[in-house]
């Protein structure tokens, strides 16, 4: 078969390799949507763990289970990161970590409901979570290898677009499927609920799900190795890669501070916009009335108006950079959010609730190429490692800013002061940051 033409560096990508790059976001919305957030944590907690002996909850247990997993990829995402791009073999590490995220997915199948298999789905949950994570690193350092300095914005705009509509459909075909109904057998497939079957079975579909929509980027494009910024990373020991880490990090704070500022910046501000999602479903029901089963719609909804936003914004990204489309959206959702606090009823959550969304997804994928223009090459592998880092050292701030102001004002209306601050303080910490000089921000490798 005969190879496509280089993409991104050194020759414009062809359409087949960004739709390929954009489907692995299609494919592992099965592992956020479906079996992190909306449908088997869920079971976990309401199912599985609901006889669970002792005195601590199964929802206690799963939340330490994730924030083990987040320690875990807070120490290891750098220097994976590193070593992706010491050894060049990106589309490979993406591939191992793909496949190992796919079979944690496919045992939790053997999640039976009875709280003495509550252990087995923590465990493959909390490792998926870390594997996944660290599949996000070379995933996002090969959008240059699929974009331009020219149209970098709308790919990664894409990118995130493809990503909230795969988790849209998705959770439709699992919720009509195996969900939906009442009685012993669910969804139109008519499946059994014994032992949480059809729960079990949604499992197994989302795990061939992320693996069928993954396998075609590991086909299209081609593994395009980036100049090593140190030969030896590849090859030094584990606690050698922090001193390489270190190392790197020096001298990037003495040749381009804008670089850790930025990722300082963004780790505030990145953990707004996840709490505006996080808590959504909670205030929706609980402050503005919306019944139980029409959140799903909102969330629905509320994922199609984002990622309408983010393939706009790509445009706007290209044009005026990305560091002014996160700017514009940051402060639309704090005029955005103060209305909210302020209006009541189902119709005022659902117009000013998806017009939040709105600049949720522009925000996000503004956020990345932003990081992407100002990598040194060779370097990207690393610092969106550093990305991940930053983002899980901060993001205990807007669930305990969230959780004070309802405390505070006795009231879970109030909690949305405390995901405004979180943006604000991220808002003001990116105006420090020096934008991309244009579009030329992206050096080109020879």
């Amino acid at each position: 078969m005969q190879a496509e033409p280089p993409a991104g560096i050194g020759g414009a990508a062809t359409k087949s390799q960004v739709f390929a790059w954009g489907l692995w976001d299609w494919g592992s919305a099965a592992f956020n949507a479906v079996i992190l957030t909306f449908v088997f944590s869920v079971y976990l907690t309401d199912a599985v763990g609901d006889d669970l002996p002792g005195t601590i909850s199964a929802t206690t247990w799963l939340s330490w289970a994730l924030g083990i997993a987040g320690f875990f990829i807070a120490i290891l995402a750098p220097i994976t990161g590193q070593r992706f791009d010491a050894s060049g073999k990106r589309k490979l590490s993406l591939a191992i970590l793909t496949g190992i995220t796919v079979l944690s997915m496919a045992g939790l199948y053997f999640v039976e409901d009875n709280y003495r298999y509550l252990w087995l789905g923590l465990v493959l949950l909390a490792i998926g979570s870390v594997i996944f994570e660290l599949a996000g690193v070379p995933y996002n350092a090969m959008m240059r290898q699929v974009s331009t300095p020219e149209n970098l914005g709308r790919v990664s705009g894409f990118g995130w677009a493809m990503g909230y509509f795969g988790g849209i459909v998705l959770l439709l075909l699992c919720y009509f499927g195996f969900i939906v109904g009442d009685g012993d057998t669910r969804g139109f497939l008519g499946l059994t609920t014994d032992g949480g079957m059809n729960i079990r079975m949604v499992a197994l579909l989302a795990a061939v799900w992320f693996a069928v929509f993954a396998i075609p980027v590991f086909f299209k494009v081609p593994e395009l190795p980036s100049p090593a910024v140190d030969p030896g990373a590849s090859k030094a020991g584990f606690l050698d890669s922090y001193r390489v880490l270190w190392r790197d990090l020096r001298e990037l704070w003495n040749v381009d501070r804008r670089t850790i500022w930025y990722l300082i910046a963004s780790a505030l501000f990145r953990d707004g916009l996840a709490g505006v999602f996080t808590f959504g479903a909670v205030l929706a029901v609980n402050v503005y009335g919306i019944s139980a089963a029409d959140v799903l719609l909102f969330g629905v909804a509320a994922n199609v108006i984002s990622a309408i936003g983010a393939l706009v914004a790509g445009r706007f990204d290209d044009r005026i950079g990305p560091k002014q489309v996160i700017t514009v959206s940051l402060a639309s959702m704090i005029v955005v959010g103060a209305i909210l606090i302020a209006v009541s009823g189902p119709v005022m959550f659902w117009i000013f609730g998806l017009a939040l969304c709105l600049f949720v997804g522009p925000a996000q994928s503004s956020a990345r190429t932003f990081l992407a223009r100002i990598t040194p090459p060779g370097r990207e592998g690393q610092m969106f490692g550093l990305y991940a880092t930053t983002g899980r050292a901060v993001s205990f701030l807007a669930p305990t800013l969230f959780g004070l102001f309802a405390w505070l004002f006795g009231a879970d209306r109030a909690g949305i002061i405390g995901l405004l601050v979180v943006l604000g303080v991220g808002l003001a910490a990116l105006s420090m940051v020096k934008a991309p000089e244009g579009d030329s921000a992206i050096p080109v490798n020879p």
